[in-house]
């Protein structure tokens, strides 16, 4: 398929057919294409269109993508900053890291978000850690399970320097950042329990009270 019948194809009603011009996109990379597959990352209903157009982005020289996905960044467009930063993840050149900002990482936007913590943990510098995890403890107890979940992994992932951090956490005066803390440290050193166990596990422990047996060490 050629640039310009890919082209066409992505802006077809039919999703498989946009499917198809995704992953013809990727499988022979041409750069002429790049503002194409990104302009439609940002408008892509489909979940499915959306990873291929990823996928095929990944296929190109990051050299050539990276200075249009991170223009992304600032796009008025919720979808267009989500995108942008799950490609930015797949991706893995820490040289983006610098255009994950504060802002990104406290989006209003859930998804943004999630995106901007999940790409975060994967590129930030050793140096950058604690400053980072600073960042997204202040985004525990928001939105919905999902969200919640994307937090705690990204957290986890940051390791060690988190765990001083939900400590602090654990003792907030709002319950919901209470029980993100407290099972978060849990999920972090028992990494097989489930996530709803875990949040039973943080509510039982600040219902027991100071007085209440010790989190394991």
């Amino acid at each position: 398929m050629n640039t310009t019948r890919v082209r066409q194809a992505l802006s077809h009603d039919n999703s498989s057919v946009r499917l198809q011009a995704a992953l013809a996109a990727g499988t022979t990379p041409d750069q002429d294409l790049i503002d194409t597959l990104v302009e439609q990352c940002a408008v892509e209903p489909d979940f499915y269109v959306r990873d291929m157009l990823t996928w095929a982005l990944t296929r190109h020289r990051s050299a050539e993508t990276l200075p249009r996905l991170l223009g992304e960044l600032t796009s008025a467009r919720p979808q267009a900053r989500s995108q942008a930063l799950h490609s930015l993840s797949k991706i893995g050149d820490r040289s983006a890291w610098p255009s994950i900002t504060r802002e990104l990482l406290t989006d209003p936007d859930d998804e943004v978000a999630r995106a901007a913590w999940r790409t975060a943990a994967g590129l930030v510098p050793e140096g950058e850690v604690h400053s980072l995890a600073e960042i997204l403890t202040t985004q525990l107890g928001r939105g919905n399970r999902e969200t919640r979940l994307s937090l705690s992994r990204a957290l986890i992932t940051l390791g060690d320097p988190v765990l001083p951090l939900l400590a602090t956490k654990a003792t907030n005066p709002t319950l919901a950042v209470r029980y993100h803390a407290l099972a978060t440290e849990h999920l972090y050193r028992d990494p097989d329990a489930g996530f709803e166990f875990a949040i039973e596990e943080a509510k039982r422990i600040v219902a027991l009270g100071p007085d209440g047996p010790p989190r394991p060490a």
